[in-house]
């Protein structure tokens, strides 16, 4: 089986929830505005296109198999999500407009988002751009609000276009987990995560080397970067958990779990004028310049604190790549503020050198951040336990 969200029948897997709810095929038809044929033929097609049984035809009614209650739960959850969306953001529209979507207009609306232009979404989907145009107005009827404005060759994402793309995500998010749990199967799938810095170096390469032990058929994604690089795409659903440093304070819409405390260390190269100073002070740590993080991330915070009460020392280089920075390093006489772990390789090759011991409150809190309420499936439930027994481990 390998559907995408929006390969089925939006308003078939609506009904999956009635179905559920009154046991009954002409009670939920009516629930939902179908006749009972139409929609004894709908099931039957989206058990045809799963390849599994949702129901189980009895001479008083229906009742759902394990298959037929997860999707029934996950898409509940799914549509919640875009109705949730629209409330509260404009008196016009539908007050549930995640009842009309359906998913072509679902995949036209993300295609033109993902594209920037009618052109380049019609060349993405094959439709022509009177039906992305049509798809578009018809959304702007059910929302009421608009959710492009057109520019030049191009379109801007309203800000309600924006809100109604995200939901529109996470609805194919909830949908696809249904998919991939039904199928029986958790050592396939897809599972995306962010990776910052300091994740990469250690413990989730060791995760992941487990994982693809037990699961060499499943697939992980992985987006290197920051944390203000990937808390959008969290957000957005293209990633499913982001592991690194933690915010003082979760972000909206998120939830954090700490894993482990990384205490921080002044990093040079191996030939360092201070590489042999046991505990050098702040005077001579200042005499030389340092790569630092940009203003706003956790590690900068710590190297200003670091020389709190100080005048703070030149840094030309501003920058968050541990590649980079461990280049620069090599090279220079400059200085910066890291983890040992991110640098175990360069030290133990004799490239790089810590400057000290580790820094009495420089300490950052390292673990996972997911969406709130985030239910993952077998496989990403899997990885994240191995993630944690890593942690364990080192």
């Amino acid at each position: 089986m390998d559907l995408s969200p929006f390969d089925l029948n939006l308003r078939h897997l609506r009904s999956l929830d009635a179905i559920v709810e009154r046991g009954s095929m002409s009670a939920a038809a009516e629930a939902v505005g179908l006749s009972q044929p139409a929609l004894t033929q709908g099931l039957a097609k989206l058990e045809k296109q799963i390849e599994v049984v949702l129901f189980e035809r009895q001479a008083d009614g229906v009742s759902p198999t394990e298959a037929g209650r997860v999707m029934a739960e996950r898409t509940r959850a799914g549509f919640a999500i875009l109705d949730a969306a629209r409330r509260g953001t404009a008196r016009r529209g539908f007050a549930r407009p995640g009842q009309l979507l359906t998913a072509a207009q679902a995949r036209a609306f993300l295609a033109l988002v993902a594209a920037g232009s009618f052109v380049g979404a019609a060349g993405a989907t094959g439709l022509s751009q009177p039906a992305l145009h049509r798809a578009v107005r018809d959304l702007e009827q059910i929302w009421g609000q608009p959710l492009v404005e057109r520019r030049g060759r191009g379109v801007a994402i309203t800000t309600a276009g924006s809100r109604l793309a995200r939901a529109v995500r996470l609805a194919g998010v909830e949908i696809a987990a249904g998919l991939a749990t039904i199928a029986g199967d958790a050592q396939r799938g897809r599972i995306a995560v962010g990776a910052m810095p300091l994740s990469r170096a250690l413990v989730l390469p060791s995760a992941l080397a487990q994982f693809q032990r037990g699961a060499p058929r499943a697939t992980v994604d992985i987006y290197e970067g920051s944390w203000r690089d990937l808390i959008e795409p969290l957000l957005d659903g293209i990633i499913d958990f982001t592991i690194g440093a933690l915010r003082e304070t979760a972000a909206p819409g998120t939830e954090q779990e700490p894993l482990f405390v990384d205490r921080l260390t002044v990093i040079g190269r191996a030939g360092h004028p201070l590489a042999k100073v046991a505990k050098p002070g702040l005077g001579a740590l200042g005499a030389y310049g340092w790569i630092v993080g940009q203003a706003g991330t956790p590690l900068r915070a710590h190297w200003e604190a670091m020389f709190d009460g100080c005048p703070l020392p030149a840094n030309p280089i501003e920058c968050g790549s541990v590649m980079v920075i461990r280049g620069v390093l090599e090279k220079t006489d400059l200085l910066t503020l890291l983890s040992p772990d991110q640098v175990a390789l360069e030290i133990q090759a004799g490239m790089l050198a810590r400057i000290g011991g580790a820094m009495a409150g420089a300490e950052r809190l390292i673990g996972l951040t997911v969406r709130s309420g985030w239910c993952p499936t077998a496989a990403q439930a899997r990885l994240v336990g191995l993630i944690r027994a890593a942690v364990q481990h080192n």
